[in-house]
């Protein structure tokens, strides 16, 4: 059996803080990764050298090219904008969490304990799925949504990139929700959603246009 494969997390916040326990979960089923230990955000360069979980802060981005073969997994607040080489990423799925043989599952992606991805469901490049979510049949995820606890999403499905589901938020079959919008926690969508939208309510109904 060849040896585990480096990984870095980039981001030290507490996702990243629950991300250690999900590699640690996945090495004990099948020894899988060896953690190097954190990067943080370029604003967050005080933080080199801290110890978090038990793994040092190694320093900013720049650090990486001192690790050129270890790949890489970002938390959800980690900047969007930060140019990450793609063929370095990473995915993380907890191995509680259901999903289907012909789910795909973009690079970067992290999916928390306890979720469900259906049957030909689709996730772009760095979602992130937090514990107890159901992507159903034929959802399309695309890159950079982030989808809180307990939200479910019926089949067919589409949020497009940049979206932000929140906290146990319900969205019906065939619905489409815009690039950039953001749902509120506890809200069930029963329509399409516009782009760049603040949803609330139930049914959910516009608040605001979103600042991004």
């Amino acid at each position: 059996m060849g040896a585990n494969r480096d990984l870095i997390i980039l981001g030290t916040g507490v996702h990243g803080l629950e991300m250690v326990e999900i590699v640690r979960r996945i090495n004990r089923g099948s020894p899988t990764w060896n953690l190097l230990g954190f990067v943080a955000p370029d604003k967050q360069a005080h933080r080199t050298g801290e110890i978090r979980c038990g793994l040092p802060v190694l320093g900013t981005l720049g650090v990486l090219e001192k690790y050129p073969e270890a790949m890489l997994i970002a938390d959800n607040e980690f900047p969007h904008e930060a140019a990450l080489p793609r063929g370095r990423m990473a995915s993380l799925v907890d191995p509680s969490c259901f999903v289907s043989p012909e789910a795909t599952i973009g690079p970067g992606c992290v999916l928390y304990p306890n979720g469900f991805v259906g049957h030909n469901a689709v996730l772009g490049e760095r979602v992130f799925v937090l514990g107890g979510s159901t992507i159903n049949h034929d959802d399309v995820l695309e890159d950079r949504v982030v989808v809180c606890s307990h939200v479910s999403l019926a089949g067919h499905v589409r949020v497009e990139a940049g979206c932000y589901l929140g906290q146990a938020c319900t969205v019906r079959q065939f619905v489409r929700i815009g690039r950039n919008s953001l749902i509120g926690m506890g809200s069930v969508v029963v329509r399409d959603v516009p782009a760049g939208s603040v949803m609330v309510g139930n049914p959910a109904r516009l608040l605001r246009k979103r600042e991004t």
